[in-house]
């Protein structure tokens, strides 16, 4: 008999659910909800999650369960349910009160630390990339998780950031479109946030002997794997998308200079102009060009001349996790 597991993702900026079967350890995929519920909005200034975030994102929660439940039978007349939350609820002095709201609708919530986060992302996005060594990049709306290891294994070198796309645009982005200055400041404190990861990285046992020239020169590593919202915007803006198709952005490698041609386009409109951007989610309009800036300078930390989307992240390995009967 199979096992059936929900995993649910409570980001800053979005709230996620992945239902699935574990079969001889492959996660198949029965169905997958995603909404903008902006749980981190104003936490990066004030510390608290607002009421009307933490209700929004039960609204959701309360969705999501009748879709879980629908997929009740006699086979599976329960479904094993992983609640985790990650940069909003660590920073906020009120996440027990979120916690209890969700209580109330049978969902036992799991603020994690970052480090559980990148281990999770990690065992996720690395289930297609058997026998390389890879750099997964999650980028969220209150933090950036990094992870460098052999795909399918356990991580070699991982660090979770306080730089996402939602406290990056509260921190520097107030004009509308973006001006340069602000631009740059927040490239500068990205870079001085992230910087001593990658030197660290280069000064690792080999790196310079292993890595790819054409990937990631200096970093040891042969291929760069994004996921998360603001990856996968760039390849569904690129292919000019008016219906998100999650196979097409899987695998999908996306040169420096394409994302550096997204950027440009998203930086340089009005928030107006870009909610109608082709390919562009509306609610995501506000933080993207923020979680742009964090994927460009990440790519030049680690030298890398593309990356490559992945739709299996986070929820992936919340449902691997879950079904060795891990602690998500």
């Amino acid at each position: 008999m199979t096992e059936r597991i929900a995993a649910i993702d409570i980001g800053t900026v979005t709230c996620r659910m992945l239902v699935a079967d574990v079969v001889d350890g492959r996660v198949v995929e029965l169905a997958k909800e995603y909404a903008i519920t902006n749980l981190g909005e104003g936490v990066d200034a004030t510390g608290e999650l607002k009421p009307e975030a933490m209700q929004r994102v039960a609204d959701t929660i309360d969705r999501y369960i009748s879709v879980r439940d629908s997929f009740i039978d006699e086979n599976h007349p329960a479904i094993k349910t992983v609640t985790v939350a990650t940069s909003a609820s660590r920073d906020a002095a009120n996440a027990d009160e979120f916690a209890q709201l969700l209580a109330c609708r049978g969902i036992e919530l799991s603020v994690i630390p970052g480090e559980r986060e990148a281990a999770l992302s990690f065992a996720g996005a690395s289930s297609d990339f058997a026998g390389e060594r890879i750099m997964v990049v999650d980028i969220g709306g209150g933090s950036t998780e990094v992870i460098v290891g052999e795909a399918g294994q356990t991580p070699e070198k991982s660090h979770s950031f306080n730089i996402g796309c939602r406290r990056v645009t509260e921190r520097f982005i107030h004009s509308d479109p973006p001006s340069s200055e602000e631009m740059r400041a927040a490239r500068a404190w990205i870079r001085e946030g992230m910087g001593w990861f990658f030197d660290d990285l280069r000064k690792g046992d080999g790196c310079e002997a292993c890595c790819t020239e054409e990937v990631s020169k200096g970093s040891g590593v042969d291929r760069v794997v994004a996921v998360a919202g603001t990856a996968t915007s760039v390849v569904s803006i690129r292919e000019q998308m008016t219906v998100y198709d999650s196979a097409r952005v899987h695998g999908a490698l996306v040169t420096a200079d394409e994302l550096r041609e997204v950027t440009e386009l998203l930086a340089g409109i009005p928030l107006a102009q870009r909610e109608c951007v082709v390919g562009l989610d509306p609610k995501r309009a506000p933080v993207i060009t923020a979680g742009m800036l964090i994927l460009e300078e990440t790519l030049t930390l680690a030298g890398a001349s593309s990356f490559t989307a992945s739709e299996s992240d986070i929820l992936q390995g919340i449902v691997l996790a879950a079904s060795q009967d891990g602690i998500a």
